[in-house]
């Protein structure tokens, strides 16, 4: 039997901030639950069942979350399951989301993904102390930096290009109402004068720390057909992972990555990503992971990748536009900030982004990453249903 066509047919975000003290955990998921079933012209009576995402518990220090969010997400007496794969765990949620709707298990499924920062020190969170870690790092950009390192060896990529990718998605999140980073007086120069934080990595080429989440309503052909506005969808969607550590593992361009997309690409029947694609929703939490994330996910050649970068391939008006949303150095609740790609990819396709609409974009790429760059998530999204 095949499997049933999977249709975004409501998106919702919060306004993403620094801080939501005017909300509890409970009020920030309802209020983009809330958007995307009106984005979708529905009810809580019309979700069958609810997938919820998040990055660690100890984040917030609330475990298990999701008993007390069924209330607030309209799910009790239903199906709620709850997904957790690290940073890619917005991208994973959505998936198990999809799979209910491609198994024909359910036919309408509200998925959602959040996280609340200003309630955490994650950055601190993510610094094992001694004696499970050597104190030689802070966070997760310095468990990075030598990666970023190892990729301009490997590749002679100048060190301006790092710079380049900020300042593109910070003047990108001007025109996201939703993004939290707004600098409108933001300049090259700037970025490039910020402090150094992690060797490459400045102040203004990380992501933020931010509160938010993201909701999306997945439907069957049935729902997509009722729905009041053109939706996104499905052509394919995987997931891979890999240990953190093991004996050859490419920290630059990690296997699992690789598989994940070649994966998503078989299912699409993309053969030529680069010229196939209109959008991509990438998960670059650090700058310089755009011509490293190019070349992963086979839009550039080993070693090319910051040429797309250097050469404004990828600015919202290039031949391939990655961001164009702001991306995660604009906006980062780290439970949330895979599937606002996957939302954002989306709503691309739905012709539904604003001022930072792609302009013809007819297929677009979700992307996000986890952990030790050790898991995946992807799917891509498009304007027509899949043939068949």
């Amino acid at each position: 039997m095949s499997k049933e066509p999977i249709a975004v047919v409501g998106v919702g975000q919060t306004k993403h901030t620094a801080a939501r003290r005017d909300v509890s955990i409970a009020g920030l998921v309802r209020e983009a639950a809330l958007r995307a079933l009106e984005d979708a012209e529905l009810t809580w009576a019309d979700i069958d069942a609810v997938v919820i995402g998040k990055a660690p518990d100890f984040f917030e220090g609330v475990m298990m979350p999701e008993l007390y969010l069924a209330d607030a997400l309209g799910a009790v007496g239903k199906p709620m399951l709850r997904v957790h794969t690290a940073g890619s765990v917005g991208g994973s949620t959505a998936l198990v989301a999809a799979n209910l709707v491609a198994a024909r298990v359910h036919r309408t499924v509200l998925t959602l993904a959040f996280e609340k920062q200003s309630e955490s020190n994650a950055m601190w969170g993510l610094s094992l102390p001694i004696p499970f870690q050597q104190p030689l790092l802070a966070g997760a950009g310095g468990f990075f930096a030598p990666h970023v390192r190892a990729y301009i060896r490997r590749t002679g990529a100048p060190a301006a290009i790092g710079s380049l990718v900020a300042y593109k998605d910070r003047r990108n999140a001007l025109r996201n109402p939703y993004a939290h980073l707004h600098e409108k007086d933001l300049t090259l120069e700037k970025v490039q004068a910020s402090p150094m934080l992690w060797d490459p990595i400045r102040y203004s080429e990380t992501c933020p720390s931010s509160d938010g989440a993201c909701a999306m309503v997945l439907a069957d052909r049935a729902g997509a057909a009722r729905a009041p506005r053109p939706p996104a969808w499905v052509h394919g969607g995987a997931m891979r992972s890999e240990p953190t550590l093991f004996a050859g593992k490419d920290f630059v361009s990690p296997r699992a990555g690789q598989d994940c997309a070649a994966d998503v690409y078989r299912q699409a029947g993309i053969t030529d990503p680069r010229r196939e694609i209109d959008a991509v929703e990438m998960y670059v939490p650090f700058s310089w992971y755009e011509p490293m994330w190019l070349e992963n996910l086979g839009f550039a050649a080993e070693g090319e990748g910051w040429k797309l970068t250097e050469s404004g391939v990828t600015g919202i008006d290039g031949d391939l536009p990655v961001n164009p949303s702001g991306g995660v150095l604009s906006t980062n609740p780290i439970g949330a900030s895979g599937m606002i790609r996957f939302a954002e990819a989306a709503l691309q396709v739905r012709g539904r982004a604003g001022e930072h609409q792609v302009e013809g974009a007819r297929r677009a790429l979700g992307h996000a990453y986890g952990g030790g760059s050790q898991f995946f998530s992807m799917w891509l999204v498009a304007a027509e249903p899949p043939a068949g």
